[in-house]
């Protein structure tokens, strides 16, 4: 029996995009070498190398803790530390994946408004302390777009870029929503990535239209010396690796990806503009990308789920509500027409 539910849940619990659907049906008529070095992981790392407009180097995992946690060991050794903001998704849900990954590496919180670290906490956590007691600064780890749903702008990342120069620390990008954030901003990829100085990303096909895989996109090629033993070892070299990145070829080829972003970005503003107003309903940071996070009175939040209606509250102190490529005007409209219901 089939459940039957409305979502604003997380974008995690969309299916696949008719474009990566496609693409995998397409790697699925022939054979293919293992281990990447199929024609279909060629394209779509070129593809990505076309996209940033650089040469870079580009590995392809199955999931984002994986991800995360591999491209940070790269970075430092066990005696480091990684600053991220107490917020990041690498320090609140990944299990120690990253100090997992790099045999003990610290992770240094930072703090800042709306989910961003800023130039000032940074400097605060270097300078903090430098004797041989306690683990060296290597890495800064920014999430773009944030675990808020803010993002930060090309003028922002290079003012942490100053900073992370002067202390010789490495940028690594969460983009777990990266692609909802280069819609939000409107700008090119290369212009929150290594033109502001990115070393590397982390990029989710899984948020924006695939079934699963994300894409390790080195802009600081040196960091990706013995990369690939890295994901061998974690068990993350996947046999059959044409069914990870043939459909980022989908998501890639007419820019299916933005477009993705796009439409999943403006059904939260649409949410977002309906919520505004409503009595007992506050919406608790500013809507930029696909999330709304909105305090929602308890017995609201009690009813709304009766009638069928899944999302969470965690992040933020509040509820979540998160829109995706698949998401519709009428799915945002038929939820504020339960909630007007439930507060007028």
């Amino acid at each position: 029996m089939v459940s039957q539910f409305e979502q604003f849940a997380s974008d995690n619990y969309s299916g696949i995009c008719p474009q990566a659907w496609a693409a995998m049906a397409e790697a699925n008529r022939a054979d293919e070498p293992a281990y990447g070095e199929d024609v279909w992981t060629q394209r779509a790392s070129d593809g990505l190398r076309t996209l940033f407009d650089t040469d870079c180097d580009v590995y392809f995992v199955f999931n984002g803790t994986a991800a995360n946690s591999l491209a940070l060991a790269s970075i430092g050794q066990s005696f480091h530390s990684v600053i991220c903001h107490e917020m990041a998704h690498i320090e609140t849900d990944e299990c120690g994946g990253p100090e997992y990954a790099s045999n003990g590496a610290k992770l240094l919180l930072g703090h800042g408004p709306d989910g961003k670290l800023t130039p000032a906490s940074i400097e605060q956590l270097v300078t903090k302390r430098s004797d041989i007691h306690f683990p060296k600064p290597k890495a800064l780890s920014l999430t773009q777009a944030t675990e808020l749903g803010t993002v930060y702008t090309p003028g922002e990342l290079r003012a942490i870029r100053a900073v992370a120069d002067r202390h010789k620390l490495s940028i690594h990008m969460d983009g777990a929503r990266f692609a909802n954030a280069v819609a939000a901003l409107e700008v090119h990829p290369s212009e929150i990535t290594w033109k502001v100085g990115v070393d590397v990303l982390c990029f989710s096909g899984t948020k924006n239209g695939l079934a699963l895989g994300e894409a390790v996109v080195f802009f600081n090629r040196q960091l990706a010396e013995d990369f690939e033993w890295r994901c061998k070892q974690a068990g993350q070299l996947a046999s059959k690796m044409r069914f990870i990145s043939a459909p980022w070829c989908g998501l890639l080829a007419g820019n299916v990806w933005l477009d993705n972003a796009r439409h999943a970005n403006a059904c939260a503003k649409r949410l977002a503009d309906g919520l505004a107003g409503l009595p007992g309903v506050e919406l608790r940071y500013p809507r930029q990308v696909n999330g709304v996070f909105v305090a929602l009175p308890e017995l609201v939040q009690t009813a709304l789920r009766a009638k069928g209606w899944r999302f969470y509250n965690f992040i933020g102190g509040c509820s979540r509500l998160v829109c995706s490529w698949s998401t519709t005007e009428a799915q945002v409209d038929k939820f504020l027409a339960d909630l007007r219901a439930l507060v007028l």
